[in-house]
């Protein structure tokens, strides 16, 4: 039996060494080959068709050699133990639990402001200390009296640390109107809604002074004055009645006014004194209320001295 029997004849296949007859043979003409360069800064890109030659050599398998940084990741890694902790103190399997964000992740500490500070807001929000000597009494819009109070008390204390004096009554009394003018003139602002009146003793003269600022900025230096509802007729008072007093006869003479205007008594009605020697201080009620019984007194007596008077004959 011929041992070429069940196996393909090398005749009926073509080998890849053999070529059609009918195929054309000749190849196709070279073109013509460049100069090579020494010296090249971009080399030529390789031929179409051919893979990118891979700069980076292989790395190398585990053991062969010594290890880079990055090779520990070739090695086997050793599967954990049942029931070990991982280094994040979680065991095996359970997620990584998430805190739920907050807006202040840490609590903001309070300010503790001392009761005794020059800068406190003495008894109703209109009347105010600005320094220890210089107090500020307001009517108007209490929001706008809160920011211009909050910077006339700023500038008080920077004087206090640049010049290391106090401030003057006129010299806190133009930076308020200055502020005030400001904001009738700037964009994007309106101005202030409230009219103050500025009481204090001048820290080199030791004199008592009061000066008047509105919105518009302007101020002036008065004796006695009053802003407000219904400061026309007080004003119109004090002029009639004004004197050169210290003490209760001032102290009565501001009850006066206001009694003109307010009804009810001394219900309605909150003083503050402003002394050289304590500072502002508020009047208590029971306080007021005796200064309101001796006015009323007095009215009683002159009324009676009135009727009682000598009759024409």
């Amino acid at each position: 039996m011929p041992s070429h029997i069940g196996r393909p004849s090398s005749s009926s296949f073509p080998s890849k060494h053999h070529r059609s007859p009918t195929r054309n043979t000749t190849s196709p003409p070279k073109p013509p080959s460049l100069p090579a360069r020494t010296q090249s800064s971009n080399p030529a890109p390789p031929p179409p068709g051919k893979p990118k030659p891979n700069p980076k050599p292989p790395r190398p398998a585990a053991g062969d050699g010594p290890l880079r940084p990055r090779d520990h990741r070739l090695l086997p890694r050793r599967p954990p133990l049942p029931g070990r902790v991982r280094p994040r103190g979680r065991p095996q399997g359970q997620r990584r639990r998430r805190r739920p964000r907050h807006r202040h992740r840490r609590p903001r500490r309070r300010e503790e402001v001392h009761p005794q500070a020059p800068g406190l807001q003495v008894g109703a929000e209109e009347i105010a200390s600005l320094d220890t000597h210089v107090a500020l009494a307001c009517a108007g819009l209490k929001a706008d009296a809160r920011v211009l109070i909050n910077r006339a008390r700023v500038e008080c204390q920077s004087h206090r640390l640049t010049v290391e004096d106090p401030v003057t009554v006129e010299y806190i009394t133009r930076y308020i109107a200055g502020l005030q003018q400001k904001y009738t003139q700037s964009g994007g602002v309106r101005p202030f809604g409230l009219s103050t009146l500025i009481v204090g003793f001048d820290p080199y003269t030791d004199k008592p002074a009061l000066y008047q600022t509105d919105p518009s900025g302007t101020f002036s230096a008065w004796k006695a004055n009053a802003t407000g509802r219904n400061s026309n007729s007080m004003r119109e008072f004090l002029e009639k009645n004004y004197k050169d007093t210290s003490g209760k006869e001032t102290i009565k003479l501001t009850i006066r006014a206001l009694l003109e205007v307010v009804e009810s008594g001394g219900k309605n009605i909150e003083i503050a004194v402003m002394t050289k020697k304590d500072g502002l201080r508020q009047l208590e009620e029971t306080e007021i209320d005796e200064y309101v019984a001796e006015i009323e007194a007095e009215k009683a007596a002159a009324e009676a001295a009135k009727k009682s008077g000598p009759k024409d004959t």
